[in-house]
């Protein structure tokens, strides 16, 4: 048992105590700085408050605070270099489409947001599901759980690849209705039908990369991702200007880098002295029982990620009814791929978090699970706040390492500080996300999502860029208002968590999947929405 766990409230009081931090003499304050400290103090306060009234959580000594940073950081840091080495290979690509010509690299971006919101954004969504089922299995040391969940998210994700595919293919007609240049839409068509190879290597790679990272083990995708990246510029040499296969040849390097991502992980797993292995405890017939709980964590996941993701591509589209269009899309896809490279450190954090809630749920240690989340969601507040000072600093720099036109840089200058206020409230969120991922709740992300997103963001975009004419900077507020709403949202979630009851849950959660002679009520045993 973790220390604390008794749950007394003598044992927890002194978190945060405000008496501790202020004068205690009876004086006044004497100034409005100090003032301002108490004020911020007593909302810590309260907030850590909220965690002790509804877990009991005690006191975690320093060293242990030290400890839990030290695995949040050995689980996020391979994480957030695997993401930026992916990151990279896009960056290649749409170099190698900007060498072909204009159309190639207009159609390629078509082709790109369309596999986005179409493909990969569901197959990430549908791999989410494992996420919870797997971390708390082996913090419960049901191993053979997690190869039964791997098998079952694998068929999943290569079967919802086939309808994906026939879009894919099918795509051009699509595109020319919607208004689209025939022969932009003609490239986007040719990139996505030689792209659907690569459609199928993440369906392969993201169970892979779950069952992995569930156990703590991150670093052998980032040693594949180094590999698969040293040869992603030689392969696209090959095909595109040796071979001269133009945009056919963008779309197969891609498929050949996520091969040798799925190669060198396949290796990894065969020689390695893990004891775990994806096909362990899998049987002939455990492919045909316990989906219900794998579904039910899936389903609302992949609704999260994509209502998230998609409002990324309504920006661009209302970006194109923006008085001068071209710059408005070309700043807002820069400032959303800046926004994506500051994404890859709290979403990692938010992976590490979500891995290790679920380790000490199953594993029937609330208040270890708690104290993860404090910390994690502390740690996302430091760095929200890092990101939005720094793109404060480079807003009058950062535009001219993409282009030189004025107007455009015009533009990034004014969105990116918005950015960065976006940022300090997206890190914590994120982080509160994981652990919504990580106490198998993703209904509950998927209903924020979209309230705040939706409900909250949208109308404040269109209403402040169109109704009360601010333009392009009213878009970036819509964004920073669904990512507060958001946070609020998410942060009043966690506080009101019961952790004993999550840890309940976790253990009828792992006996559901790992029961397959279970019937379907035992199936439904913990996956039923909580009001906490």
């Amino acid at each position: 048992m973790c220390p604390g766990s008794s749950g007394s409230d003598t044992e927890s009081r002194g978190i945060i105590n405000c008496d501790d931090l202020v004068s205690k003499d009876g004086g006044e304050y004497r100034n409005e700085g100090t003032m301002r400290v108490r004020e911020e103090v007593k909302f810590v306060h309260g907030l850590l408050r909220q965690f002790r009234v509804n877990g009991n959580v005690g006191r975690l000594p320093l060293q242990e605070v030290g400890e839990e940073v030290l695995s949040l950081a050995k689980i996020a840091c391979p994480i957030i270099m695997t993401t930026l080495l992916i990151f990279s290979r896009s960056i290649i690509s749409m170099l190698f489409l900007g060498h072909l010509g204009k159309i190639e690299l207009a159609g390629g971006s078509l082709a790109l947001g369309f596999a986005n919101i179409t493909g990969l954004s569901v197959l990430k969504g549908l791999a989410m599901g494992m996420d919870p089922i797997c971390g708390q299995a082996y913090g419960a040391k049901r191993w053979s759980v997690l190869g039964q969940t791997y098998q079952k998210t694998l068929c999943l994700l290569v079967l919802v690849s086939i309808p994906i595919s026939f879009l894919w293919l099918n795509v051009e007609p699509i595109f020319i209705r919607l208004g689209q240049d025939r022969d932009i839409s003609n490239v986007a068509k040719v990139y996505l039908t030689f792209c659907i190879p690569e459609l199928l290597g993440q369906a392969v790679l993201h169970p892979m990369r779950s069952f992995l990272r569930t156990q703590g083990l991150t670093a052998p995708l980032t040693i594949a991702a180094v590999g698969a990246l040293i040869l992603h510029t030689p392969i696209n040499y090959l095909l595109v200007i040796y071979l001269k296969m133009g945009v056919k040849g963008v779309g197969l390097a891609l498929a050949c880098n996520t091969l040798n991502l799925n190669l060198g992980l396949l290796i990894y797993v065969t020689v390695s002295k893990t004891p775990l292995k994806p096909w362990h405890g899998v049987t002939a017939l455990s492919i045909f029982q316990g989906w219900r709980p794998l579904l039910s964590l899936a389903l609302p996941s992949v609704v999260s990620v994509c209502l998230e993701w998609w409002w990324y591509e309504i920006m661009l589209f209302l970006c194109g009814l923006l008085p001068n269009p071209k710059a408005s899309v070309a700043a807002t896809g820069i400032l959303i791929q800046t926004a994506g490279i500051i994404y890859s450190f709290p979403f990692s954090l938010g992976i590490g978090v979500s891995t290790r809630v679920g380790h000490a749920l199953g594993a029937g240690q609330p208040s270890r699970a708690q104290w993860t989340t404090i910390i994690g969601i502390s740690l996302a507040f430091t760095f929200g706040l890092s990101a939005s000072v720094i793109t404060a600093a480079l807003k009058s720099v950062w535009g001219k390492l993409y282009t030189d036109e004025p107007q455009i840089l015009h533009l990034i200058s004014v969105g990116l500080p918005l950015l960065g206020l976006c940022e300090l409230a997206n890190s914590p969120q994120t982080a509160a996300c994981g652990v919504l991922t990580g106490t198998a709740r993703p209904k509950d992300g998927a209903r924020i999502n979209l309230c705040s997103f939706y409900f909250v963001g949208l109308p404040v975009a269109v209403l402040l860029t169109f109704q009360c004419k601010i333009g392009f900077p009213g878009l970036w507020f819509g964004l920073l208002a669904a990512q507060i709403s958001c946070l609020c949202m998410m942060l009043y979630t966690v506080t009101r968590t019961d952790w004993r009851h999550q840890a309940k849950r976790a253990e009828e959660l792992t006996a559901a999947v790992g029961d397959n002679d279970g019937d379907e009520g035992d199936l439904e045993t913990g996956l039923l929405p909580s009001d906490n």
